[in-house]
């Protein structure tokens, strides 16, 4: 971490700026994981030659991020970095869409269906491998719900989860579990009229009956199918 004072000139946004990208320094330079503690207030102080009061704010946005954890009456340690600010200011832009053209939504929809689409053969490289079991309880559970009128949120990210979650990347559940979640805040106040839960049970059908062909192609080609059908919802 870089020691000594800071000029005056640099000013109570500079003073932010830097202690932040200090600390993020401090973390990394010395590959520090989450829970590992990090030094105390009067040593921060000294080091980076701040007051208190400018510390304290930097150290509470990093802690609104997560890059630090702090535990009062036990220290400051490294955080466990989530998407949480992600996902609240996406909800918020999107309650905010619901009001005006939609676009938010539309574009929170785009990016989940780039990502589903794009990962068509990973997933079909995997499953051709190791079988469907995972997912064919799944849409069983799905169309015995569709067939009582039910809707089945609870399954339908089940669903997609156990598509990715077998490729070992977490970025991707992540992503998806707040892009999944931020839509269904708003997906009852839709202007378009709501798919049918026999509708939801098909697309997931088709999901996994192109799945068992081992043709990414037409794997990717019911993921579009299956986003075109909340496309209409928005009047597109």
């Amino acid at each position: 971490m870089t020691t000594g004072g800071l000029s005056r000139a640099r000013g109570a946004a500079g003073n932010q700026s830097f202690i932040r990208d200090q600390m993020k320094s401090y973390i990394l330079e010395r590959g520090l994981k989450a829970g590992d503690p990090l030094p105390n207030e009067q040593e921060l102080m000294a080091q980076l030659g701040v007051g208190r009061h400018p510390l304290r704010e930097a150290m509470k946005a990093l802690q609104a991020v997560g890059i630090i954890e702090i535990r009062h009456g036990y220290g400051t340690y490294v955080g466990e970095v989530s998407l949480q600010s992600l996902e609240d200011g996406l909800a918020f832009r999107m309650s905010q869409s619901m009001a005006g053209d939609l676009r938010d939504v539309q574009n929170v929809l785009e990016v989940r269906q780039a990502i589903e689409v794009g990962m068509a053969d990973d997933v079909v490289a995997y499953f051709t491998s190791q079988g469907y079991d995972a997912l064919e309880p799944i849409v069983e559970r799905m169309e015995a719900k569709a067939q009582s009128g039910e809707y089945f949120p609870d399954e339908d990210w089940a669903f997609h989860q156990a598509l990715y979650e077998p490729l070992g990347n977490a970025l991707v559940i992540d992503l998806l579990s707040v892009f999944w979640r931020t839509f269904a805040q708003v997906d009852a106040r839709l202007p378009g009229a709501r798919y049918t839960p026999a509708d939801a049970a098909a697309w997931h059908r088709d999901l996994l009956d192109t799945l068992r062909t081992g043709d990414p192609e037409a794997f990717a080609r019911s993921m579009k199918k299956h986003f075109n059908g909340i496309h209409t919802r928005l009047g597109e």
